[in-house]
């Protein structure tokens, strides 16, 4: 019988929040805080259905690319995020990771991400969360690190990948209907199973995580047996 369990580590793409708020006839800021309170949510539910670790694509190495104001709603949700939210991470047992170059931010940023990597760093839940982060770059990197040790091999390339500490991926989930990868974790999702779901992250919320564990528990992994 092939392989099903509960899932250990959830990844999530949060999309549709510009959508979110267009469709309101509010300020894409607003998608923005609505995704913040969508991303609480799901971290609270995370401890409910027992998983252990859940990494979020917070803020990719592309995302530079977006208008300047929006840039830095974006940033000041990070910071408002990190004050409302790290006191109730350590007394909850969470453990802060960051994969991706964080320290490109600008430095109250870096301070207040490295405060709460000290703070949080004796949990054994794990919120991972991807911040300037490209998965292409996160393989080459690995890849040019392992070379200089020698062979490179699968097991020398994941050695060195962002996530080497966290368990292996076992479901990704991204939102707002699109179908594809958008550069994150791609080496890790090669035999993760995925959900896309038309449901914009501001509306996400326990039940959908409830239902795309259910639908996991569903379905066999095979990890390219019979």
């Amino acid at each position: 019988m092939a392989e099903t369990a509960h899932p250990r580590h959830i990844a999530i793409i949060m999309d549709g929040n510009g959508r979110w708020a267009k469709r309101r006839h509010l300020p894409r800021a607003l998608g923005h805080k609505a995704g913040g309170d969508a991303l609480r949510r799901t971290v609270e539910a995370c401890e409910v259905l027992g998983v252990e670790c859940l990494t979020i694509y917070a803020f990719s190495s592309e995302n530079w690319k977006r208008d300047a104001e929006e840039i830095s709603d974006l940033m000041g949700l990070m910071r408002r995020f990190i004050e409302a939210n790290l006191a109730d991470m350590v007394a909850k047992n969470i453990r802060l990771k960051i994969i991706g170059n964080y320290k490109a931010f600008e430095p109250d940023i870096v301070a207040r991400l490295e405060d709460a990597l000290e703070r949080t760093k004796g949990g054994t839940r794990i919120l991972a969360v991807a911040l300037n982060y490209g998965s292409q770059q996160e393989i080459a990197r690995a890849a040019q690190m392992a070379a200089e040790e020698g062979p490179v091999s699968t097991e020398a390339i994941e050695k060195h990948l962002d996530t080497a500490d966290l368990p292996p991926l076992d479901l990704l989930i991204r939102t707002s209907g699109e179908v594809r990868l958008s550069n994150f974790l791609m080496w890790q999702a090669a035999y993760a199973e995925m959900i896309f779901t038309d449901v914009l992250w501001p509306d996400f919320g326990e039940d959908h995580l409830r239902a795309a564990i259910e639908e996991f528990a569903r379905r066999e992994r095979r990890y390219g047996g019979r």
